[in-house]
């Protein structure tokens, strides 16, 4: 498996959402599995197969995160030197050149990606165009939508 790109407050996150699942989720879920038992016939017993659903879903997104976690490569953005280059974990201050609005965005891990808190995917198609380049450079993208393009007005390692 190849390396999971993760920041370092993503990384965090993963550890914080994993600690839940473990010291929270899994308790309770083995408990309503306990208790869906002590009901009788478990042929018929829906809260029984609630709760082995419950279960499967636990143990699945713990492996899950455990698995990036262990192939996680963590990029302190505040550490990197990449010579005002945009690389993974940068801070990017664009402006669309269609309709000249201001837009902020860090380029971070699948997992740790939100468009509503200014977070891109670095597989994401802006992303990708975004890197490598420099601050007054214009980027174009390939959206969904059609070509767009964003002149970097600032590169930020934060």
């Amino acid at each position: 498996m190849s390396k999971v790109p993760l920041t370092i407050n993503g990384a965090e996150k993963l550890r914080t959402e994993l600690h839940q699942l473990k010291t929270g989720e899994r308790p309770s879920v083995i408990a309503a599995i306990a208790e869906a038992r002590a009901h009788g016939d478990l042929s018929e017993n829906a809260e029984y197969d609630a709760a082995k659903e419950r279960q499967g879903f636990v143990e699945g997104r713990i492996k899950e995160i455990e698995g990036k976690l262990s192939n996680a490569q963590i990029i302190d953005p505040k550490l990197l030197d990449a010579d005002g280059r945009c690389v993974f974990g940068a801070t990017l201050d664009l402006e669309d050149q269609e309709s000249g609005l201001p837009v902020t965005y860090q380029i971070v891990g699948e997992d740790e990606a939100d468009i509503k808190q200014g977070k891109i995917s670095i597989n994401s198609p802006i992303a990708r165009a975004l890197i490598g380049k420099y601050a007054g450079d214009i980027a174009q993208v390939q959206a969904p939508g059609g070509l767009r393009e964003y002149e970097i007005l600032d590169i930020r390692y934060e």
